[in-house]
This record gives C-alpha cells, structure tokens and sequence, in this order.
C-alpha cells in the first residue's frame, strides 16, 4: 500500500489536471523538499513540494516537512486515478481539500516615490545580507574559477541594464541571451536574474509592459542553453508566472513601508544558495529600467 497525504494547497492548473486525470508522466529529480515530474502532456516539469516551500507554478504543497521518507525514485511512473495523484505504489497526493493558488502580479503605479525609496532600501539591504557566490562576488575566499565567473556575470549583467536603460532591445537581448545558464547552482544565477527582470516586465501598466516579447525571444534561446528545472522557472517567468513569496516582495517594493519591504525581501534571500539573491537583483534590473523608461532616474 502506498504512503497518503493530502495537500495543503497547490496551482489551480496544476489541481485542476489531476480532477480532469490529465497527467501522466514519470519523476524527473528528487530532492530533499521537491520532486519534479515530467508530464507526458506537455512536457512540463511539475512540482510535489514539502510544507518548507512556498506556492509556485506548477507546483503541489504536500503536508509533509521532508520528502525523504517517500523513498521516490527517479523515473518512477506517475499517473491519475480518481482524482488521486499517485507516484508507483509509493505515494498517494489527495488534492480535494487543498487551497487552490495562482500566480498574479500586482499593478504598477501611476506614483513611483515608493519604488524610488524601497529600490534604494533593497540594495543596501541585498549589499549587507545577500548571499555572495553568484550575482553578488564573494569577498574572501574565491577560487580563479569562481572569480571569473563573477567577472562575466557583472559584464553581461551591466551590459544587460545599459541595453534596456537605453532603449536598446537588440542589444539587451543578446546579453540577456549571453547570461542563460552562466554560473553556479541548479538553477544558474544568470537564469535566477533573468527570472527577476522577467517579472518587472509583466508588470500590467509598467512602462515595459510593452515589451514583454522581449521574455518570448529570451526564452527561445534557453532550451539548449540551460537545464530543464531552470528553463521551467524561466518559461513560467516569461509569461508572469513565479513564487508566491517573489510576488509578496514585488508588491511590497511597489506598495509597502520598510518593515514589509526587509521581511517579504529576506525570505527571496533564503531562497537556495544565492537564487534569492540573484533573483531580486533582477528585479532591481528591471525596476532601474522601468523607472528611467517612465522618466525617473
């Protein structure tokens, strides 16, 4: 008999093709807190996630701390019965209970005094508490290796926001295109940034809203050019789609006082070894843009 839990809450696309028995696949990865599933459908990763991860796209939160004990098994079948989603014999996901999620980004305003002084607040904050290693060079410590790398994400990353500070859309995309997959971590810090500027892009009234093919024409370029868990992180920001716990940022830089700002940014900082880190740097990106675009500097 298999081991059954039900879930504490998941994505209302992802819940809604277990009730309509539209996933069949097989276990992609396994970590400690997620397993990946490749869907058979439409090749999409999906995710089963322990309760120490927020809610994302394509992702199911399962009442469970670990999701080590499940003994799950990479290319272990997975499929639909009665609503019921099952790993092999080994796991069984009851869904019925489960608070249904989606990913929806808040507007951006017509006033930007406070994202004028949160962005502010956010780099010094990132500077201080940011994890080094990725987008933020480490200080001590640093391989010949890692300092190169470092080199070449700064370069392409200021080259990146010269490009879109300047209306350049040619040339920024080839440097976004220059970072998918450049270094360290499951999910490479340069895809992490993309992600983070990716958001700011769909932002709906933003001065960049209009450029969200950008994402499209970025995303066609990283399928080769990256691993399959960071191209479904990179597809799903293309279209707005990202972490519950980014979204709270986002509003918070747009809406929030500073005691908001510091907690929604600390727990993005947690996030992985430095993907929280290189990700709200991306936002930063993004939001430097939108605010020179919109005539602020």
């Amino acid at each position: 008999m298999p081991q059954s839990r039900s879930a504490k809450s998941g994505e209302l696309g992802f819940i809604e093709r277990i009730n309509n028995s539209g996933l069949t696949g097989f276990v992609h990865s396994t970590f400690k807190r997620t397993i990946n599933i490749h869907c058979h459908e439409n090749g999409e990763l999906f995710t089963i996630a322990s309760t120490q991860i927020d809610n994302g796209p394509n992702t199911l939160v399962i009442h469970s701390p670990s999701l080590e004990e499940f003994n799950i098994d990479v290319n272990d079948a997975v499929y639909v019965k009665n609503n019921v989603l099952h790993i092999s014999n080994k796991l069984a996901i009851f869904t019925n209970q489960a608070d249904k999620w989606f990913s929806i980004l808040p507007e951006y305003p017509a006033n930007t005094e406070n994202i004028n002084r949160n962005l502010k607040r956010m780099v010094e904050y990132i500077d201080i508490h940011g994890k080094a290693g990725g987008m933020k060079e480490k200080v001590v410590g640093q391989s010949p290796f890692e300092a190169e790398m470092s080199k070449l994400l700064e370069e392409r990353t200021k080259l990146l926001l010269e490009g879109l500070l300047n209306n350049r859309m040619t040339s920024a995309l080839h440097h976004a295109v220059s970072l998918i997959g450049l270094g360290p971590g499951l999910t490479p810090s340069g895809d992490d940034y993309l992600v983070g500027l990716f958001m700011i892009i769909n932002l709906r009234n933003s001065p960049f809203y209009l450029h969200q093919s950008f994402c499209e024409e970025v995303l066609q370029n990283a399928k080769n050019l990256t691993n399959e868990i960071s191209y479904m992180a990179l597809k799903k920001a293309s279209i707005g789609q990202v972490r519950e716990s980014v979204i709270h940022l986002i509003y918070s830089i747009l809406y929030g006082e500073e005691e908001d700002l510091f907690l929604t940014l600390n727990k993005v900082l947690t996030i992985g070894s430095s993907s929280g880190t290189d990700l709200a740097l991306g936002l930063v990106c993004g939001l430097k843009a939108n605010l020179k675009a919109g005539g602020q500097s």
